[in-house]
């Protein structure tokens, strides 16, 4: 058991100025995230979408320009735009999906951060009729009540209205859409916590195709496991936001050594 008198760990990550311009931080994260999509195969090279509301705004909203592929997303390249489809800053377009899907749902739910992909075992499961994500492990377990469905695929995203909808399925306690025929939407109020949910959700959408692909009976775990399993420990040395940014910084870590240039 973890000494409750152990300061936590604190992961350092070199994105100097940013560390005190919230703006830029944020900027910083994003671009972060676009190559950690590649790293973790989960993007569609200059398609999908991640958008973060500018700190110190309520209507306007970072996101990379269309056109650039994600491997190369660097802070400098974000956007701002707002619902209305203008950029205040930046030099580059809004996709017009991006726009219509995202800013409803930050401007009705409140989240902070939208991401949106058609990463590759999500959407293998939301092909098929019963399309339900099932509390199997324990990484599973976490995601057990937070999931919406939109069951009806309606086509491509070109109207506010469609992002509306959307935006209505995400109630209460959800922060995973899952858009049958289509791809998934999780948001956040941190991309640390946004992109840790969004890479856990394609590898516990990854373990239960691998399963049904058995064809054998599948463990589901019982609802009080499930919220034991979601029950922080008493003397966790570690809360969730803080393993959700030690995750973010590690892996920000490893594209210093792997595809640095980010942060530029």
């Amino acid at each position: 058991m973890s000494d409750p008198q152990v300061k936590p760990f604190r992961s350092k990550t070199n994105i100097g100025a940013a560390e005190t311009d919230p703006v830029q931080l944020a900027k910083v994260h994003l671009a972060a995230a676009h190559r950690l999509a590649v790293h973790d195969q989960l993007e569609e090279g200059i398609d999908n979408h991640f958008t973060v509301t500018v700190p110190g705004t309520e209507d306007q909203y970072l996101i990379l320009p269309f056109g650039l592929h994600w491997s190369e997303a660097r802070a400098s390249d974000m956007l701002v735009f707002d619902e209305s489809g203008k950029v205040h800053q930046g030099e580059g377009a809004v996709e017009l999906s991006a726009q219509c899907i995202h800013a409803p749902i930050h401007r009705i739910t409140g989240a902070r951060v939208v991401l949106h992909t058609h990463q590759h075992w999500a959407v293998t499961l939301n092909l098929l009729q019963n399309n339900r994500l099932l509390p199997l492990s324990q990484t599973s377990a976490f995601f057990h009540g937070h999931v919406a469905y939109d069951d009806h695929y309606a086509g491509t995203a070109d109207t506010l209205e469609e992002g509306e909808r959307l935006a209505g399925l995400l109630s209460g306690d959800t922060h995973v859409l899952f858009m049958k025929n289509h791809g998934v939407l999780v948001v956040g109020d941190t991309v640390a916590q946004a992109y840790r949910r969004l890479y856990k959700l394609e590898r516990v959408c990854r373990s239960q195709v691998c399963a049904m692909g058995t064809g054998a009976e599948l463990q589901v775990l019982s609802d009080d496991i499930v919220k034991q399993v979601k029950t922080p420990p008493e003397h966790d040395s570690h809360s969730r936001a803080e393993r959700e940014q030690l995750y973010l910084d590690a892996m920000m870590r490893v594209l210093d050594r792997t595809n640095p240039g980010y942060q530029n």
